[in-house]
């Protein structure tokens, strides 16, 4: 299987690149923003809670989100080509739970593609999305907090990954279809 994670700070990018994967490559694609803004909109206790912490900037419990992303797995179909996990893992220890779950399907993360944003152009989108999308958490002071766990609880993912040999970084300023293109050549290195 094709299993890869899309990484990056928030805005910079995954869902977009992940539309354009999920196409090539055939792929499910799992983003855990999407299941947990479905679990906020239908009111559920699991979306209460996860609104709680989305509103302060905070990452949704580990416990929460992996019990989230076993469950989806378990429900693919067994010819599926592989995945892309959009927004997950977000940290180390979700990273060792991704391996661990994975394994157990006799499958592991290929690559890791890391898009490379700065923080300037980030707040710049995420405000203009926020205007667009009515999202909540896209305000410039949520923003701020969101860049800052990224940076300091996420981040580290990285190094998790790239001691697996797994990381590749990714440019994500310039034309979406560039970008996609230096994500391509980074794939087709190791699928």
């Amino acid at each position: 299987m094709l299993n890869i994670v899309i990484f990056g700070p928030p805005g910079s990018g995954k869902g977009t690149q992940s539309e354009y994967l999920i196409k090539k490559y055939s792929l499910a694609h799992i983003s855990t923003g999407d299941l947990l803004r479905k679990e906020i909109s239908t009111n559920t206790e699991l979306g209460a809670l996860a609104k709680s912490h989305i509103d302060k900037g905070e990452l949704v419990p580990d416990d929460v989100i992996i019990g989230m992303i076993d469950s989806f797995l378990d429900k693919l179909n067994k010819d599926t080509k592989g995945v892309i996990f959009d927004g997950f893992p977000r940290t180390v220890e979700q990273a060792k739970a991704l391996k661990a779950i994975l394994n157990s399907y006799k499958t592991d993360v290929t690559i890791m593609l890391n898009l490379q944003v700065p923080d300037k152009e980030l707040m710049t989108r995420l405000i203009e999305r926020g205007k667009v999308s009515g999202r909540s958490d896209d305000n410039e002071e949520t923003i701020k907090k969101r860049i800052e766990v990224y940076n300091t609880q996420t981040k580290p993912v990285m190094n998790f990954y790239k001691a697996e040999n797994k990381l590749a970084n990714i440019e994500g300023v310039g034309a979406i279809e560039t970008i996609f293109e230096t994500i391509c050549e980074a794939v087709d290195k190791v699928k």
